[in-house]
């Protein structure tokens, strides 16, 4: 079963330069626009394949979406966790959250948040 992980032990995890894949499942263009730094893109529909090609089992992957009203992250981790992964977290306050904290984010619009 996969678990949530809140915003300060995420920041910890990067700050630390600790071994995970951090995934924003939402559409390409809201990815290009702006997104948590460090991210990864793959778009919520596609997760399994992808994944399948991209990860070990047991690696660590935290996906991400909008808000905690985005339904993307929750259903990639369940499809992640359906598949055998067996280290997922969704960070389900997502971008929005991390945005209104003043954290690092990279995109088209990251001058507008720093």
């Amino acid at each position: 079963m996969y678990a949530t992980i809140d915003r300060e032990t995420l920041k910890n995890k990067l700050d630390n330069h600790e071994d995970i894949h951090l995934i924003e499942v939402l559409a390409e263009k809201e990815f290009q626009r702006l997104h948590i730094r460090g991210a990864e893109h793959i778009q919520f529909g596609e997760i399994g394949k992808i994944a399948k090609q991209r990860f070990k089992p047991d690696d660590e992957i935290i996906v991400y979406c909008a808000d905690k009203a985005c339904k993307a992250s929750p259903t990639a981790a369940k499809k992640l966790d359906t598949m055998g992964f067996t280290n997922v977290y969704d960070y389900e306050e997502g971008k929005k959250d991390w945005v209104e904290a003043g954290y690092p984010v990279e995109g088209r619009e990251a001058g507008a948040h720093a």
